[in-house]
């Protein structure tokens, strides 16, 4: 009697797999003074079985290995019509599986660079200023970009541009490591040592979030060109990244990393970054003679001194 509830239960339960082509297991055998297993344990094993294949379904991240896992997993359970600690284990490990697979997907793989479409995926993205530009090349506008490309930058006192660079097409990049990132899901999953200090400042689950929040935050903030700018806008970013493991990042570190380390566009863009500032020098000195060179440098010396002693020594005068 209790034989065929037995095979009953199993051709009940092959009726939730016919996806998977493993055959089924031979019936199961046992001591003749061995109990019959009860028909609680069969309730309970086959209502696993239907929740791990629905699991396995319902994330596509999953692998027709997996999958097959699962179904050899709750079919071995139902031969033995009993539990051990370890299949109690495998059955958390399949959850946390599923949780861990969510909280890694802003690590897709990224589209190429296509300057034409100004698609960026996950760049630092430069391109110089007019007029300031043409006196000191080495200032520019530095927007970031999300996984997908799209451009942000901060241009002006509470607006954050989305996909529309304000001074025209970028002559520099440099695509960021989103490796070095960190992205806690809580507390204890910080892979930077600034635990306490990167939630208090603000953390993210994604590339993306983290945009969308300091994004929300400089949505409240006026623009200033001299003490919170749109180099202020990516180093707040890079902060909430903890990108490399530092929450340190400010407005000179974003300059001289996309300086040093950015790759020219095209040959236009040098000619774009460099002919103003050739004509206006060969203008000044054919006009004005050396005093405009004196003029000039000492220009650029206190611009560059402003933004050194505002970040390095008077901290308080360059918060944004």
């Amino acid at each position: 009697m209790n034989t065929a509830i037995i095979h009953e239960k199993k051709n009940k339960s092959n009726f939730f797999s016919p996806c998977f082509t493993s055959p089924p297991p031979p019936p199961a055998t046992r001591h003749p003074h061995q109990q019959p297993p009860c028909d609680l344990c069969f309730s309970f094993t086959s209502f696993l079985y239907q929740h791990s294949l629905l699991l396995s379904l319902h994330h596509k991240s999953y692998s027709l290995t997996h999958q097959c896992f699962i179904t050899e997993s709750a079919q071995s359970y139902m031969s033995r019509g009993r539990f051990s600690p370890m299949d109690l284990k495998g059955a958390f490990d399949v959850e946390h599986m599923s949780s861990t697979s969510r909280i890694q997907h802003d690590l897709w793989p990224l589209d190429g660079i296509d300057p034409k479409k100004a698609k960026f995926p996950c760049c630092l993205i430069w391109t110089p200023l007019p007029v300031v530009s043409w006196l000191a090349p080495f200032i520019g506008h530095v927007g970031i970009c999300r996984e997908d490309g799209t451009i942000l930058d901060f241009s002006g006192s509470n607006s954050v541009n989305v996909d529309d660079f304000t001074f025209g097409a970028a002559a520099r990049y440099l695509q960021l490591d989103r490796q070095q990132c960190c992205f806690p899901p809580n507390l204890a999953g910080h892979t930077c040592k600034h635990g306490y200090k990167h939630s208090e400042y603000g953390t993210a689950i994604t590339w993306d979030d983290a945009l969308q929040s300091s994004t929300r935050s400089f949505e409240h903030k006026t623009y200033n060109l001299f003490t919170c700018n749109c180099h202020s806008f990516v180093a707040h970013c890079l902060n909430r990244f903890c990108y490399g493991g530092s929450m340190d990042w400010n407005l000179i570190d974003v300059a001289v990393l996309i300086l040093f380390k950015g790759h020219w566009i095209d040959w236009k863009s040098i000619i774009k970054s460099f002919l103003p500032f050739t004509v206006v020098l060969c203008l000044g000195i054919v006009l004005v003679g050396w005093p405009f060179l004196v003029g000039l440098f000492s220009f650029t010396l206190l611009l560059m001194g402003w933004f050194l002693l505002g970040t390095y020594c008077f901290k308080s005068l360059l918060e944004c």
